[in-house]
């Protein structure tokens, strides 16, 4: 730390969303405990209340607690101890959390990693972060044999979604599988997670330390602002202070109410948000292993969450579901959309669809990134602007900065967006430089900030309405396009589904825009496409309008659901259709 971070007097931070929260709810002191202790509280709490529902078959606090205790022993056996790394890589199943919360029990640290990641990316990731054991869903074994002994892994714990079936699920589950997948072979560097739990049943919990709120809990895996590849180190103080965040902010969020885990384990919001706030707070989480799109509605009627959050795409998906006739929302309190922009368009038919389905709930937005945990900002009940990501929670600041001179720009400019909070990262892992980078501290008044890479205003209220990431503006003749502005104009013509504007190179006004556009269903025809042309010219500024409009069925999607602008920065070499 240099002279300058240690003298520097802090100055107030203008927050002018302040009069949303109590005085108490504006100054949250964070509780020296750990993630474990917090489930502990609610087990004790409410032994008799659901925890975790999954596939159906439903878990009390009582049961899960002693489940994460026998893990915990488990992990002794093994001879894990506080600062110890284990990769957890497997999709939203009971086990995932078990294993999460007993090795915080340990004081251990779980590396959260996607199941889908390709041989190289789970090699790399298990050796940067020196990982002594991997649980490891038991169908990927085959992208595990070719790396696993040119990793420090000293044993993989292999895991079955069946295992915590019905035994009607499991049987049915596992004569699907004959033949789909290569079975790992029964050897030392090999266990399942039965033998792992069977560890624990002659052995008794070896004394553990009292582990508090700076101990590191979790790493997350981000590109962060520059798009690189990172390991994100979160401590337990990040999940507390979400987990008091989330129940000032959803007032209407009581013990026994149950959120909806679509979102993934090793995604910072699912693990946070939907999974560890609903236990800490008394609620259960439902775990949704794989999602289905198509049959979102009956995912709906058979769970019945409380609340739910997700991409836009997941939204999109439940307006064209219809397997559930006269399908009741009436349970839904809190429908939160987040991860990518939320088009004008879908928030308006997405709420008519509420109200058409008995549910009081209006869809609103928030805001977030791996390196500040999960949440940021929310819009709620009746916090709520339409097109804004919300306010900052209660304890978080947010200026909106010139990121060329640091200062911060009038409400209702567009700059970049810098988080102030008690949960942001405690730094990526082994990489001093780009921690550097992200955790700066400003001049203006000497307090940390994150700077996030994405653009966005905010208004005299404090409510912060998001236009993109800072790498994807783009720059024509001097212009600056922010991509977000031109995609909800052109989403606001009736034909249109869906868009995506990307940057491509231009001779003499550096870039321009390409949109590549989606046609809902049954819209057609070169003429729709040259009045959507002709839309543009109406709505947009001449030097907005996209330069090349393409059309196509779909457009790409990464691992979560949201657009993959990669993708579509990689394909413009190809032939596309009608430009």
């Amino acid at each position: 730390m240099s002279i300058f971070n240690i003298f520097t007097k802090k100055k107030p931070i203008p927050a002018p969303w302040e009069k949303y929260y109590t005085e108490e709810e504006r100054h949250i002191k964070i509780p020296n405990i750990t993630l474990y202790d917090q489930v502990k509280s609610s087990a004790l709490q409410y032994p008799k209340n659901i925890a975790v529902e999954y596939m159906g078959k439903r878990i009390r606090y009582s049961k899960f607690i002693k489940q994460i205790d026998r893990a915990s022993c488990s992990f002794q056996q093994l001879g894990i101890q506080k600062g110890d790394i284990v990769t957890i890589c497997t999709p939203n199943i009971p086990e995932a959390l078990i294993s999460f919360y007993a090795l915080n029990k340990l004081g251990a640290i779980a590396s959260m990693l996607h199941p889908l990641s390709a041989e190289e990316e789970i090699k790399q990731s298990l050796n940067a972060t020196k990982s002594k054991y991997l649980i490891m869903v038991d169908m990927f074994y085959q992208k595990i044999k070719p790396i696993i002994f040119e990793t420090s892994v000293r044993k993989v714990i292999f895991v079955s979604p069946a295992d915590s079936l019905s035994w009607v699920l499991h049987v049915g589950y596992r004569v699907k599988q004959i033949g789909k997948y290569e079975k790992y072979p029964r050897r030392k560097k090999y266990m399942s997670w039965r033998k792992f739990m069977r560890l624990s049943r002659h052995q008794k919990p070896q004394p553990t330390k009292k582990f508090g709120k700076n101990t590191p809990a979790v790493i997350l895996h981000s590109g962060g602002t520059s798009g690189t590849p990172k390991n994100v180190v979160i401590q337990n103080r990040s999940f507390i202070l979400e987990a008091r965040q989330e129940q000032i902010q959803m007032k209407q969020l009581h013990a026994g109410d149950c959120c909806l885990a679509i979102m993934p384990n090793f995604h910072g919001f699912g693990l946070s948000v939907l999974m560890h706030t609903p236990l800490a707070l008394g609620c259960y989480t439902i775990l949704v292993p794989q999602f289905d799109a198509k049959k979102f509605d009956i995912l709906f009627h058979k769970t019945k969450p409380t609340c739910v959050l997700g991409v836009p795409t997941l939204y999109e998906a439940l307006l064209r579901c219809h397997n559930v006739k006269n399908l009741d929302l009436s349970f839904l309190k809190y429908v939160v959309s987040g991860g990518d922009i939320l088009p004008k368009a879908l928030e308006d038919e997405f709420n008519q669809y509420l109200k058409d389905h008995h549910s009081k709930a209006v869809i609103t937005q928030g805001y977030g990134l791996s390196e500040s945990l999960a949440a940021v900002t929310l819009a709620c009940d009746d916090i709520n602007k339409s097109g804004s990501i919300g306010i900052p929670l209660a304890g978080n600041y947010i200026k909106i900065i010139d990121p060329a001179t640091l200062k911060t720009v009038p409400y209702g400019e567009v700059g970049e967006i810098v988080v102030n909070s008690k949960g942001l990262m405690l730094g990526y892992l082994n990489n001093e430089n780009e921690t550097n980078a992200a955790l700066q501290v400003h001049k203006e008044d000497g307090h940390v900030w994150l700077h996030t890479g994405d653009l966005g205003y905010m208004d005299t209220d404090g409510f912060i309405f998001y236009k993109g990431r800072k790498k994807r503006m783009i720059v024509t003749s001097g212009y600056n396009v922010f991509p977000a502005h031109v995609e909800e104009v052109i989403e606001s013509h009736p034909a249109v589904l869906q868009c995506t504007v990307i940057g491509i190179p231009h001779p003499y006004k550096q870039e321009v825009g390409k949109a590549f556009i989606v046609l809902k269903e049954g819209y057609h025809g070169l003429f729709v496409k040259a009045d959507i042309k002709n839309y543009c010219k109406k709505n947009l500024a001449k030097y907005m309008i996209p330069y090349q409009f393409v059309f196509r069925k779909q457009l790409p999607k990464t691992k979560l659901g949201k657009v993959d602008f990669q993708k579509l920065q990689s394909d413009i070499g190809e032939d596309d259709d009608d430009e």
